[in-house]
């Protein structure tokens, strides 16, 4: 498993979260998705790596900025956290 996160400018309720979920989920084969708009971030699971150009570029047609990105691989106890 692999969990990517990426920090999102613009995000400032639930709704907005709900928008960068979705098009997520549209955009990328993820296992979860979670956003923050306080923590102005959006933390993926998923079996393999991101194509992270084209989620910067679907969210960016949403309204919303992705400023940075981290990938990490998943040690097996830690897919439970989500």
């Amino acid at each position: 498993m692999v969990q990517t996160t990426l920090k999102v400018d613009g995000m400032m309720c639930g709704m907005c979260e709900s928008h960068v979920n979705e098009v997520v989920r549209k955009t990328a084969q993820v296992e979860k998705v979670t956003s923050s708009h306080t923590k102005g971030e959006t933390v993926i699971v998923s079996a393999q790596p991101l194509d992270i150009k084209a989620l910067k570029a679907a969210i960016a047609d949403t309204g919303y900025t992705v400023t940075g990105a981290e990938e990490s691989r998943m040690r097996r106890r830690d897919s439970s956290r989500f």
